[in-house]
């Protein structure tokens, strides 16, 4: 960790004594521009120009005393000040010249003076380092008085880009809940349907863990596709399980039934989605080992959801069925679904 910008770069301080100065007849002003002069050139502080009678180019004129003869404090002490129609007095004889320091650089962001701390995370993920800084911010303090301390960089737009997926994956979940609430026109079945949803987030964090990878941007896309496909495989068999409900078998039977028609599509979806996602995972070739993350999360993501699917969610639909089975909400009087509940309750 280091502060790029140089805090102790060296100067000379010059205090004026204006009343001295007063006395010889000499300005601030004119110490001023003598000492940029000998130090830089006058062309900072008074631009004069040469016109060639010629060609009429003009040319800058600026005068500057030689590097080597102003190589000191002792230099700068003994450099003349020439008022018109006054004595020569030194710069000794109307300041002090003391050795200083000043910062090397001075930043800005958002036109406030910044200084900034970098460091090399080289083997360590960013999150990481950011809640060490963190952590290292609040034992520090409170900054002082008009000073704020803030995280720019890889560090900012990381943790902008983690809050936008954890909303969208919030989003996607609300949105897929009501897009099956609206298919089953049912929010219970709906429920049922996104029940397999933890255990995508698990086996992903399993997975994860298992491999010691970090939660990235990368693996919270991973567990997006596996959300996806996911509900994909649940659809699937809910609803051949409400086809045998309206065919009149029982819940278990319903549920039961629906998994073993369903078993071969829901594997085959699975392993081949698996298989193509591990050569993702190994993280071959060059520049593998970013897109790695994805992969392994959504395997772990998929392994753990098809067990979900095939094992936990006949028993969920055999518990919602239990409360009830599931009314149409359709305002069509046609609709063969509310004509079968209704001779059903007659």
């Amino acid at each position: 960790m280091q502060i790029s910008q140089a805090l102790d770069y060296p100067t000379l301080d010059v205090q004026i004594d204006r009343e001295r100065a007063g006395q010889l007849g000499v300005t601030v002003e004119l110490v001023a521009k003598s000492i940029v002069a000998a130090t830089s050139s006058s062309a900072l502080t008074t631009p004069n120009y040469w016109t060639s009678p010629t060609t009429g180019v003009p040319y800058r004129v600026a005068v500057r005393v030689p590097e080597n003869q102003m190589s000191s404090a002792d230099d700068l002490r003994n450099l003349p000040v020439m008022p018109d129609g006054a004595p020569r007095p030194l710069v000794s004889d109307v300041a002090t010249v003391t050795p200083g320091a000043t910062p090397g650089e001075i930043d800005h962001w958002n036109s406030q003076r910044t200084l900034s701390v970098t460091a090399n995370v080289a083997g360590h993920d960013l999150a990481a380092a950011a809640r060490q800084v963190d952590a290292a911010v609040k034992r520090a303090g409170t900054p002082p008085r008009g000073s704020t301390v803030a995280a720019h960089g890889q560090v900012e737009q990381m943790l902008l880009t983690l809050a936008s997926l954890r909303g969208g994956l919030l989003l996607a979940i609300v949105v897929i809940l009501l897009l099956l609430a609206a298919n089953f026109q049912s929010i219970r079945a709906a429920l049922v349907v996104l029940s397999t949803t933890p255990a995508v987030l698990v086996g992903v964090l399993l997975a994860l863990l298992v491999t010691g990878t970090s939660l990235n941007v990368q693996s919270m896309m991973g567990a997006i596709m596996s959300i996806g496909v996911a509900v994909a495989n649940a659809v699937l068999l809910i609803t051949f399980a409400h086809e045998r409900r309206r065919a009149g078998d029982e819940p278990a039977t319903a549920a039961i039934a629906a998994a073993r028609s369903r078993l071969r599509p829901i594997l085959m979806t699975s392993a081949a989605m698996i298989a193509g996602m591990i050569p993702m995972a190994l993280g071959f070739g060059e520049g593998g080992a970013q897109s790695a993350p994805l992969g392994r999360a959504v395997i772990g993501g998929l392994m753990a959801s098809t067990v979900a699917t095939l094992g936990v969610l006949p028993a969920m639909f055999v518990v919602g069925e239990r409360k009830g089975p599931c009314r149409s909400a359709s305002l069509d009087p046609d609709d063969p679904h509310l004509s079968d509940h209704q001779e059903a309750t007659s």
